[in-house]
C-alpha cells in the first residue's frame, strides 16, 4: 500500500510523466488558476505587439481560459518566452503579427515564463522561445527556437488541416458545446486527485484492458506504474549502485529519469546491455524499451538512444 506522502508524490508526478509521454496534463493548471486567479498579473516581460482578439497575454491564473477552453473551437498557439531571451524578442512579434492576420484561423497565447512559472513546469520548457500548438486541450505539435515565418506558417498549416476541422464552435471565438465526458475516466480521474493513487491505477487498469484502444488509459497506467516504482527507491542509488549490481543500476535509472533527466538514465542501462549478456542483457532491453514508452517516439534523445541500442545489441 502507497503512503499518503507517496501518494501526494504520485499525484504530483504524473503531470511530469504525462509531459514524458506527449500528453501533457494541462488540466493539472485549473487548480493551479483556481488558486491564484484573482490579483495575479501578468508581470513584466512580456512582448511588446499589440494583443488583440487573436493575440492574448496569458498568465496561470488565465491559462485555463485563454488556451485550455479557447481550444476547444480554435487552434491556440502558445509562445513561451521570456524579456531575457534575444531569440524570443525576435520572434514573438512574427508570431503574433501572423496571428493578427490569420482571419481568426488561430490563436496565440504569450506566457513569460518567468512570470507564469506553473505553465512553464507543464510543459516541461528547458530553453526560450518554445512554441506549442493546442487543440482540443492537448498539444499537437511544437518548436523550438526561431524559425522562418514561411515554415511557421507552414507549420500552422499542417496543424490546421489535421485538427482544425474537428474543432467545435466558430473560429470567432463562439461557445463550443460541451462534450459527454467518459464516466469511467472521471470516476479514475476522482481518484488519482483525493490522492488514492491505488485506486486510481487499478481504475485506468480496468479501463485499459476493457478497451485496448484507450491511448490516454493506457498511458496513464504506465505512467502511474513508472512513478509509483521510481519513488521507491533511495535517490542515493544514483550514486551508490554498483557497476556490477544490474538491478541497482536500473532502479539508479529511474530515478534519474523522474528527475527529468533522460538522456542520463537511458546511459545508466545502455551501459548495462552493453556489458551484460543473457538474461541480464535482456532484463535491461527490456526495462529501457518501456522506458522508451513514456516519451513520443519522435524525442530526439529517444531515438538517439534507440539507434545506442541498436549498436549495443548487433
Amino acid at each position: 500500500m502507497t503512503s499518503p506522502r507517496n501518494r501526494q508524490q504520485a499525484a504530483a508526478g504524473l503531470q511530469a510523466a504525462a509531459t514524458m509521454s506527449g500528453a501533457v496534463d494541462l488540466s493539472a493548471l485549473a487548480a493551479q488558476a483556481e488558486a491564484s486567479r484573482a490579483g495575479v498579473s501578468a508581470g513584466g516581460g512580456a512582448p511588446a505587439a499589440p494583443a488583440g482578439d487573436n493575440v492574448v497575454d496569458v498568465t496561470d491564473a488565465s491559462f485555463e481560459t485563454e488556451v485550455i477552453g479557447r481550444s476547444a473551437r480554435q487552434v491556440v498557439v502558445v509562445d513561451l518566452s521570456a524579456a531575457w531571451s534575444p531569440e524570443s524578442q525576435q520572434l514573438s512579434p512574427v508570431l503574433a503579427a501572423m496571428a493578427q492576420q490569420s482571419g481568426g484561423r488561430w490563436a496565440l497565447a504569450r506566457v513569460d515564463v518567468d512570470a507564469s512559472p506553473g505553465i512553464a513546469q507543464a510543459f516541461g520548457v528547458q530553453s526560450v522561445p518554445m512554441v506549442v500548438a493546442i487543440a482540443g486541450g492537448q498539444p499537437v505539435s511544437a518548436f523550438n527556437g526561431v524559425q522562418p515565418q514561411a515554415q511557421i506558417q507552414a507549420w500552422i498549416d499542417e496543424i490546421l488541416a489535421k485538427v482544425g476541422g474537428a474543432l467545435q464552435g466558430d473560429p470567432a471565438g463562439g461557445e463550443a458545446p460541451a462534450e459527454e465526458d467518459d464516466p469511467q475516466m472521471v470516476a479514475a480521474e476522482e481518484l488519482m486527485n483525493s490522492g488514492d493513487v491505488d485506486g486510481a491505477l487499478a481504475a485506468y487498469r480496468a479501463i485499459a484492458e476493457a478497451d485496448p484502444g484507450n491511448a490516454e488509459a493506457a498511458s496513464t497506467v504506465r505512467n502511474l506504474e513508472f512513478i509509483l516504482r521510481a519513488q521507491g527507491h533511495d535517490p542515493s542509488i544514483v550514486d551508490n549502485a554498483a557497476a556490477g549490481d544490474i538491478d541497482a543500476q536500473l532502479a539508479a535509472a529511474d530515478v534519474l529519469l523522474l528527475a527529468q533527466q533522460p538522456e542520463e538514465a537511458f546511459e545508466r542501462i545502455l551501459a548495462v546491455v552493453r556489458t551484460t549478456a543473457g538474461d541480464e542483457k535482456d532484463k535491461a532491453r527490456t526495462r529501457l524499451l518501456e522506458l522508451f514508452e513514456l516519451f513520443e517516439p519522435s524525442e530526439p534523445f529517444v531515438v538517439a538512444a534507440r539507434r545506442k541500442l541498436a549498436a549495443a545489441l548487433y
